[in-house]
């Protein structure tokens, strides 16, 4: 009766050891593709520097940017007193800020 005991114990001992060798051929196969992944995919660097700009997407910006040159250039285009454009041109820069925070939201 001993004799069985120790036999079946023996093939339940390999059937764990060949369970652990898989399991651990899997969890090696899954780092290694991590940390393959993990080299080819780009780093965005840290963009918490506390400016304004650097807290917005590309996207963000670039529509920030593109949507001042074409009021800049309305107030050129519409505007023929040249005071008046310089007072619009800074008065809007200096609101700029103000509208992109209630446009967009404020990040933190």
């Amino acid at each position: 009766m001993s004799k069985e005991r120790a036999r079946l114990r023996a093939a339940r001992q390999a059937e764990l050891e060949r369970e652990r060798a898989r399991r651990a051929r899997t969890v090696a196969r899954r780092q290694r593709r991590r940390a393959l992944l993990r080299r080819l995919t780009p780093r965005l660097p840290d963009r918490r520097t506390g400016r304004m700009l650097a807290r917005r997407s590309r996207g963000e910006r670039a529509g920030i940017v593109i949507l001042t040159l074409c009021a800049v250039a309305a107030i050129v285009l519409l505007v023929d007193d040249m005071a008046l454009r310089i007072a619009l041109i800074l008065l809007m820069l200096l609101v700029l800020p103000a509208v992109v925070v209630i446009a967009l939201g404020r990040r933190t």
